[in-house]
């Protein structure tokens, strides 16, 4: 069996570029333009990032060949549409899956798995209270480790990759234990612990079993916040050692830590821990969004990014200075920067934002 390979990936595109190349259809609609005309918006994707494209002539036929999730060879040119690139799209066919290497499409942390997994192994025996140790070992083991492993942290906006949860998860650890040292008021060992637990929930949120992440039916139903408090009640009890009192700080803070009731958490963070768990967990997200965005910039220095709709605001940062394909070469892997899809046209923000609107955090 021949694999078919990719040879031109979305941060390699530039204006004016004729390509014939796989990509995996992310979403697709057929629309009708003001005239009446049916043509196909849609979005590819592979592991370096998101493109919008439209197909414009016989539509109807190409949106019946591929489905949502398929790999498909496309014919395009790159064409640049407010301030950003489009591929018009002139001829598109369907891949058999089975013979495409499905990690181009797959975007994937840059740390090693057994590093994460050893990391997390050893957080787990830092934790001097033989009831929360003996709890975390309980959740981390057998199927839920296994997809801890590999679950993304978002569908797209931060830590949206194979091992994002777990690098993620770590990075808050790793804050958490700076905090903890500096304000004696915190019991170190229940942060450690919430901060392991508080987005445990996503592996089942999400299925990430193929490329283009989407929401399970339990995940948009139930969502991870109620559903993580699930996990780690079950896993209690088999601990009999651990208190009340204990097991109910623990889940407060995995059902405070997106700190507001519009972002989805049914109780605001009211312990001493709760309150640095949200803060942490909110500064994770967004500082990998933003070192996302500076991967993406061209040349090096301080610019202005376009309006990030999410923030509300306009950013300024530094580029990276170095091409993705430059650190590809170094890594042997894409850099999770380049797996956010472009950002919104600049504009304006709304002076009051529709509660739909505030509700898009970076959670």
């Amino acid at each position: 069996m021949n694999i078919q390979e990719k040879k031109i990936f979305v941060n390699e595109l530039t204006a004016g570029q004729q390509l014939k190349d796989l990509f995996l259809v992310s979403k697709k609609n057929l629309a009708d333009t003001k005239t009446g005309k049916p043509y196909l918006a849609m979005t590819l994707m592979d592991r370096t990032g998101e493109v919008e494209a439209r197909v414009w002539e016989n539509a109807p036929q190409y949106d019946a060949l591929v489905a949502e999730g398929d790999v498909a060879l496309v014919q395009a040119v790159a064409k640049p549409f407010r301030d950003q690139l489009q591929m018009s799209v002139t001829s598109l066919q369907k891949v058999d899956g089975t013979v495409v290497d499905m990690s181009f499409f797959m975007p994937v942390s840059t740390r090693p798995p057994a590093e994460m997994t050893a990391e997390l192994s050893a957080v787990i025996d830092s934790i001097a209270d033989p009831a929360l140790q003996l709890l975390l070992r309980n959740v981390f083991q057998g199927e839920v480790l296994m997809k801890f492993q590999r679950a993304p942290a978002a569908k797209k906006l931060h830590h949206a990759y194979i091992g994002g949860l777990m690098e993620h998860t770590l990075s808050i650890v790793g804050m958490a234990e700076k905090v903890a040292g500096h304000y004696p008021m915190i019991d170190r060992d229940m942060l450690i612990a919430g901060a392991l637990v508080h987005d445990l929930a996503k592996i089942e949120e999400f299925d990430f079993s193929t490329p283009a992440f989407q929401y399970t039916d339990r995940g948009r139903l139930v969502g991870h916040l109620v559903m993580g408090v699930d996990i780690v009640r079950r896993a209690a009890e088999q601990v009999t050692t651990i208190t009340e009192e204990q097991l109910d700080r623990l889940l407060h803070m995995i059902l405070s830590h997106h700190g507001q009731y519009g972002f989805g958490s049914p109780v605001l963070p009211m312990t001493p821990e709760a309150v640095v768990l949200h803060h942490l967990d909110d500064m994770d997200a967004k500082m990998q969004y933003m070192e996302a965005l500076c991967g993406r910039m061209a040349g090096s220095g301080w610019q202005w990014t376009d309006y990030q709709r999410h923030l509300e605001r306009y950013l300024y940062l530094r580029a990276s200075g170095e091409s993705q394909e430059e650190t590809a070469d170094q890594t042997g892997e894409v850099p999770p920067a380049a797996t956010f899809p472009p950002s919104e046209p600049a504009r304006q923000p709304r002076e009051k934002p529709s509660p739909a609107h505030r509700q898009r955090s970076l959670f």
